[in-house]
C-alpha cells in the first residue's frame, strides 16, 4: 500500500516522534520513498510537547544525518517540531495549531509542483474498482498525463486484456467535474466495462496509446544489507515482485550473459 500511494506523490511528509527519534521503519520508509523517485520531503517532529529541547535538538540532528545518508538534502529539508494532540485539543498554540500551519507552509514552499504532461494521451493507473447497480463500473486513481471528459472513448489495459468503453462521468471529492487533468485524484464512471474485467493495477487510457509487454530490459539497484536489503548474492535467474505505479506482479529476472550472480549493493542491467 505504501508503494502504491507513494509512487503517485509529488512529495511527502515524514512524521517522527520526538520522544522516540529515528526508528528502523523511519529508515525503511525513506529508502522506499527515494527508490520510488520522491525528491523532496518535509519532516514533522510530533510529540514535541512530551520532549525537552535537548531531545528535540538531538532528534533533529539524527534526522538530518539520516536524510543526507539516503540521498535527500539533509541541510535544507524543513523539520517542524509540534504536537498533533495539542492542535486537536486547541492548547499550546506554538506546538499545536501554529506548528501545523508552519508544516503546511513548508509543504507549499519546499515541495515544487512538477510540470504536468497535459498534452499527452490520457493515462490513469487504477487504484480501486467499484460497481454501482444501474450505473456502471467506477475506478479511482490519479491522472498521470493527458486529459479526458465525459463521452470520451477509453481503453482499459492490463493483465493480458484490452477492454473498450466510454467515459460516463467524472467525480472528484464528491463533486462532478467536466474534465480530468494531470495530478487529479478522482473517480471515473466507465460504461460498457464490467467490474470483473478490471482490477487494481490496470490502466485507463486513450485508445491505441497503450501496449502490453511480457518482457523488458531494466536498470536495477539491489539494496545492501545495511540499506535493508539482502545478505546473500542473487543467482543468475530469480523470481521477485515488481511494483509499477499501482501494479504488482511476480516476475522472473535474468542476469545478462557473462555474469553468474549479483551482489547486494550493485547496479545491474536485467
Amino acid at each position: 500500500n505504501m508503494i502504491t500511494g507513494s509512487s503517485q506523490m509529488d512529495g511527502a511528509i515524514l512524521v517522527v516522534a520526538a520522544t522516540d527519534g529515528v526508528m528502523p521503519q523511519t529508515r525503511e520508509h525513506l529508502l522506499l520513498a527515494k527508490q520510488i523517485g520522491i525528491e523532496k520531503i518535509v519532516v514533522f517532529m510530533n510529540k514535541a510537547d512530551a520532549a525537552d529541547n535537548e531531545m528535540i535538538e538531538l532528534v533533529e540532528l539524527e534526522l538530518r544525518e539520516l536524510l543526507t545518508q539516503i540521498g535527500f538534502d539533509g541541510e535544507k529539508t524543513p523539520i517542524i517540531p509540534g504536537s498533533a494532540l495539542c492542535a486537536l485539543e486547541d492548547r499550546e498554540p506554538k506546538l499545536g495549531k501554529e506548528a501545523v500551519l508552519k508544516l503546511l507552509d513548508a509543504v507549499d514552499t519546499y515541495i515544487p509542483v512538477p510540470p504536468r504532461a497535459a498534452d499527452q494521451p490520457f493515462l490513469l493507473p487504477v487504484e480501486h474498482v467499484y460497481s454501482i447497480p444501474n450505473k456502471g463500473t467506477i475506478v479511482t486513481g490519479r491522472v498521470e498525463r493527458g486529459s479526458a471528459k465525459k463521452g470520451d472513448q477509453i481503453e482499459v489495459v492490463g493483465h493480458n486484456k484490452i477492454n473498450k468503453g466510454i467515459l460516463g462521468g467524472l467525480e472528484m471529492f464528491h463533486q462532478t467535474i467536466e474534465q480530468a487533468l494531470p495530478g487529479d485524484q478522482l473517480g471515473l464512471l466507465l460504461k460498457n466495462v464490467r467490474k470483473e474485467d478490471i482490477r487494481r493495477g490496470v490502466f485507463v487510457g486513450k485508445p491505441g496509446s497503450l501496449k502490453m509487454h511480457n518482457k523488458f530490459d531494466c536498470q536495477a539497484y539491489f539494496l545492501s544489507k545495511e540499506e535493508g536489503g539482502r545478505e546473500e548474492p542473487i543467482p543468475k535467474e530469480f523470481v521477485l515482485t515488481m511494483y509499477c505505479r499501482t501494479y504488482d506482479i511476480g516476475v522472473k529476472g535474468i542476469i545478462p550473459e557473462g555474469r553468474e550472480m549479483i551482489m547486494p549493493g550493485e547496479d545491474v542491467t536485467l
